[in-house]
């Protein structure tokens, strides 16, 4: 992993992401992704489950979440938690919406699968258990994002919605840094007929996306679709990385898939540093 974007800490409960060319940069994001060790959570759930909307206890979750808050040092009242749908509706998260879903669901932002800020004192989160998760960051107009991205909000191509919103803004694709973090492989990832068709009517460049392995059958490598449609956006491949991990191949994840929906979550997390 010479190259992987997102590296251990010595609290082990998330992965450190740093942008390419960025590292020496004073305002470089805050930015990572859980594990699921080192918390209090009981199978199977063990044992950093962070999502409140899975069968786990409340109050474990919530000690989680403040386990988390302490290694990464930015308390749960700068937290902002979106209540993802599988779409790609974005929000602009502002300082009044800080603390919103994270000590409990019910008022987390609704019904977006990406969000993005301005703000200094905002930390954005995701939830993920296999799907994609990515990174945004335009340094230049102190920008950061992040979006959730299944095969849905892939196929819905949430990535292009996040870059076409900053647009609007006047940041120039070319500015922006995106990272997909740890997600699903090429190598676990079995889909079938109809999600392949929805990516070939997205995508021209199809021949590292998927391999028919039987009939109406496909291994999909939902990161390189995210990095194709994040190129067709406008971001420069030197803006790009892309981690390796598979969440369903190591044991430091949770993954929907591996197991059968009886798991908990990890969390994406990504806010401005110091200007």
């Amino acid at each position: 992993m010479a190259n992987e974007p997102f590296h251990a800490t010595m609290k082990q409960t998330s992965l450190e992401l740093k942008f390419p060319d960025q590292a020496e940069r004073k305002n470089q994001p805050i930015a990572g992704f859980s594990t699921r060790r080192n918390g209090v959570s009981q199978t199977p759930f063990s044992s950093l489950n962070l999502g409140f909307h899975v069968p786990d206890e409340a109050k474990d979750v919530l000690e989680n979440r403040e386990i988390l808050a302490g290694d990464i040092e930015r308390p749960l009242n700068q937290w902002v938690v979106g209540e993802q749908i599988h779409g790609a509706a974005l929000a602009k998260i502002v300082s009044k919406d800080k603390g919103r879903g994270s000590t409990d669901h019910h008022d987390a932002i609704s019904s977006v699968d990406g969000l993005y800020t301005d703000d200094q004192d905002v930390l954005l989160t995701a939830l993920y258990a296999d799907c994609v998760p990515l990174y945004f960051y335009a340094p230049k107009a102190n920008r950061v994002g992040l979006a959730h991205a299944g095969w849905k909000g892939t196929t819905k191509n949430i990535a292009g919605e996040m870059i076409n919103a900053w647009k609007l803004d006047g940041i120039k694709a070319e500015d922006i840094y995106a990272a997909i973090g740890p997600s699903i492989g090429k190598c676990c990832y079995e889909v079938d007929d109809g999600v392949v068709n929805q990516v070939n009517s997205l995508l021209l460049n199809k021949a590292t996306l998927y391999e028919e392995t039987s009939k109406g059958k496909y291994q999909l490598d939902l990161k390189t679709v995210n990095r194709e449609l994040l190129l067709k956006a406008g971001v420069q491949s030197s803006h790009l990385s892309i981690s390796s991990y598979c969440t369903s191949c190591s044991n430091l994840f949770f993954s929907h898939r591996k197991e059968e929906g009886k798991t908990g979550r990890m969390m994406a997390y990504i806010g401005l540093g110091e200007v």
